[in-house]
């Protein structure tokens, strides 16, 4: 049984290490301050590309995963196109799970 890759976003996010919605991730990775973002499924194309560019360029791993209303959900919002994990052990546990379930974007 592989874990949830998305499992430890709420504690995470009470922890204060979720930037989520496009405008906080994309400011967290120009920032330095992202160590891992994941795109929704669901979100636009526009955001998909701009967002797993600024990955490319800023060498943050992102991860498509999951939909809008998922990750907003998992972090107590409404619906989420994009989060950034900001704490860089949360960052790593979480990609870890990812390994388990999916690859890497490009």
């Amino acid at each position: 049984m592989t874990k949830d890759p998305l499992g430890l976003l709420g504690l995470a996010a009470k922890a204060g290490a979720v930037k989520s919605g496009g405008f906080l991730t994309e400011k967290a990775i120009k920032e330095g301050e992202a160590f891992l973002v994941i795109v929704a499924q669901d979100a636009s194309d526009g955001t998909k590309k701009k967002l797993k560019d600024k990955c490319k360029f800023y060498q943050v791993p992102c991860y498509e995963y999951g939909t809008m209303d998922e990750l907003g959900h998992r972090v107590g919002r409404e619906a989420r196109s994009s989060l950034a994990i900001t704490d860089e052990g949360f960052a790593k546990q979480t990609e870890k799970r990812f390994g388990m379930e999916i690859q890497e974007v490009d």
